[in-house]
């Protein structure tokens, strides 16, 4: 069995969406900006003030990362290939989404867009503000062409943890019920390095799956993982989105997008230069719909708080703890769609410490 990235097909929708981000100092040279409804869904601009990140490394544990992006390049620290390896001793690359063989395949473009919403460049004159602006990203490749076993991400996994990581995002998932492989030992290598990491005082924050199924899939439904919902710009939760039901509840929700809605209904972050979808209409920029794009938004909030010098527990408990449910108003109430709500980055970083 194979883990695979997840992003759900685009559907075509009539409306679009309304709401726009509050500008900032640092969001006024960032032209997409503006299409970034989950900034303001998330409050992220206004923890700014607070912690923009510094001193923290976001592995994106993938399809690997376009190291010469704009967007993206000055913010890297060394990374590694994982997937495609053949008969070389792994890791056999640098986390460059070419893969080994150099070839770009389209499910590639996964990775980058997740690094982008973490911690895209911000106030740099082209595309989006990451999450957390001053965080960097750590390239670690383990799906080639969309995905990979349980043994390579485990592996991406171990060597992030190793390698100086701070929180490591799992935009990636298996099937419905291979939560049972996981449970009863037969495919270990991911649980087993989530539980490393976590061992190491690195968070990880998963995507719960696009399958609109009632529990979060592996790996977020592993023990040592924060699992993510999707969230749509009304802030409701994503009709493809699997709900936030795991043994120990530690679920939170984050914007995915809605995929019914049209390019400025789901989340803008940048892909490997020239592979933008002409439907969106940028070269090296494009619109996509996912628990995929809702991980990295947590796991950007997460590095704010550990710029804070928050331990592990500490960042999980200040985001479940600070989480709002919609309409009801809520904070830290559990809840299947919503986990324990929506991130809200401007009230975790001012959570007691």
């Amino acid at each position: 069995m194979r883990i695979r990235a997840l992003l759900t097909a685009g559907l075509v929708g009539l409306s679009v969406l309304a709401a726009h981000t509050t500008a900032t100092a640092q969001q006024a040279g960032d032209p997409l900006s503006e299409k970034q409804w989950g900034l303001a869904q998330l409050r992220a601009p206004e923890a700014w003030a607070t912690s923009t990140g510094a001193g923290q490394v976001i592995a994106v544990v993938d399809t690997g990362v376009d190291l010469g992006h704009p967007e993206l390049a000055g913010k890297l620290v060394p990374g590694a290939t994982f997937a495609g390896c053949g008969e070389r001793p792994a890791p056999c690359g640098n986390g460059d989404w070419l893969g080994v063989d150099g070839v770009g395949q389209p499910a590639d473009v996964h990775g980058t867009h997740v690094a982008g919403i973490a911690a895209a460049a911000t106030g740099n004159g082209i595309g989006i503000a990451g999450v957390a602006p001053d965080a960097r990203i750590m390239p670690v490749k383990a799906l080639e062409d969309g995905s990979g076993s349980f043994a390579e991400i485990g592996a991406g996994v171990r060597w992030a943890a190793d390698n100086g990581a701070n929180v490591i995002n799992l935009s990636l998932g298996a099937i419905p019920g291979a939560q049972l492989l996981t449970l009863i030992g037969l495919t270990p290598e991911t649980k087993d390095a989530i539980a490393y990491a976590r061992e190491k005082g690195v968070v990880v924050v998963a995507s719960a799956g696009n399958e609109t199924a009632p529990l979060c899939g592996t790996p977020a439904w592993e023990a040592g993982a924060l699992c993510v919902t999707a969230t749509d710009p009304a802030e409701l939760h994503s009709v493809y989105s699997n709900l936030g039901l795991k043994l120990d509840t530690k679920a939170v929700a984050a914007p995915g997008g809605s995929s019914l809605q049209g390019c400025d209904g789901d989340v803008w972050a940048p892909v490997p230069r020239g592979a933008g979808s002409p439907d969106c209409g940028q070269s090296d920029y494009d619109s996509l719909a996912g628990t995929s794009m809702a991980a990295p938004q947590v796991a950007g909030v997460a590095a704010l708080l550990g710029a804070q010098g928050r331990d592990a527990d500490g960042i999980e408990q200040a985001l479940m703890r600070s989480a709002r449910t919609p309409l009801v108003g809520a904070r830290g109430l559990f809840t299947p769609l919503y986990g324990y709500g929506i991130v809200d980055a401007q009230a975790a970083v001012q959570q007691p410490m």
